[in-house]
């Protein structure tokens, strides 16, 4: 059946068309020069900035890093200080610094959980296609939230400066030990991704990272001195990468070098990117 379009004096129809050759699709396809491939950097910048927007779309993944920071200060602030240091004054001075690892090393746990999210959608299947580097799309969920790790920063330091905590290395020694654990951070969500390529559902993913992040955290020298702790229980405090990244932050914030913590630190985040890193894209390349 032909259909006709008018416009003005002109009548046309299906017939007046033909259908390209294949001759000519070909030299079309030769013919026209390809965009250059992006490079590693700016691929992983883009998917970090596709990370970005998933926030304007939904700000109420935001609460993690504003609200649950606060109340994590405020809570253990007030609730321990009065027993652990005699006055809540002298206690933020010793805890702010080891809650704010605390909690920025908890929030590494969601990288996992989008990662896994875009798995149940298909996202994945359309990101293996592209030609673009390899390991762009997780490291871009891990720049992403490395944006997310400085807000629940800046938020905890500022709560902290509000009820009394006093760094004695100022801006300097602040920005130091921020620095360094926005690089363990970093480091450290490569367990995540692992995790959210590894198992099935969310809901996994989130049991999963409770079971390992609670030990690391809480058995750590965040809230107390491990020397006041049993023997067999320094044993594994002492040697908890926590541990090492709460003292260095401390100590750089109270305007020391604890290059002993630091090394450790970095040493842990290097461990953490070649191990977790590796088989985080072996099961990429897979699934």
């Amino acid at each position: 059946m032909t259909t006709v379009s008018t416009n003005k004096d002109t009548r046309t129809t299906d017939a007046d068309f033909e259908a390209p050759r294949a001759e000519e699709l070909a030299e079309l396809l030769v013919r026209r020069t390809r965009p250059p491939r992006p490079g590693a950097l700016s691929a992983s910048m883009t998917f970090g900035w596709r990370a970005m927007l998933k926030i304007k779309h939904v700000p109420e993944q935001l609460f993690d890093v504003t609200a649950f920071p606060i109340m994590m200060v405020l809570m253990y602030t007030y609730l321990f200080g009065g027993a652990l240091a005699g006055s809540v004054s002298s206690y933020v001075q010793f805890l702010l610094p080891g809650i704010l690892v605390m909690s920025v090393v908890m929030i590494t746990m969601y990288t996992g959980v989008s990662v896994n999210t875009d798995i149940e959608k298909g996202v994945f299947d359309r990101f293996r296609t592209l030609p673009i580097w390899r390991p762009a799309p997780m490291v871009g969920y891990l720049l992403g939230d490395v944006v997310r790790y400085l807000i629940a920063s800046a938020v905890m330091l500022t709560v902290g400066v509000v009820i009394g905590y006093r760094p004695e290395g100022g801006l300097p020694g602040v920005l130091l030990g921020v620095v360094l654990l926005l690089v363990f951070s970093f480091s450290f969500s490569w367990i995540w991704t692992m995790f959210g390529l590894l198992l099935r559902s969310e809901k996994s993913v989130m049991g999963v990272s409770m079971m390992v992040i609670f030990p690391l955290t809480f058995l750590s020298n965040v809230f107390v001195d491990p020397r006041t702790m049993p023997g067999w229980l320094q044993a594994f405090v002492n040697n908890n990468p926590v541990t090492h990244v709460a003292s260095a932050v401390r100590e750089l914030m109270a305007g020391g070098w604890p290059g002993v913590d630091i090394a450790w630190s970095l040493g842990w985040s290097a461990v953490f990117v070649l191990a977790f890193g590796w088989v985080t894209m072996r099961l990429y390349n897979r699934k």
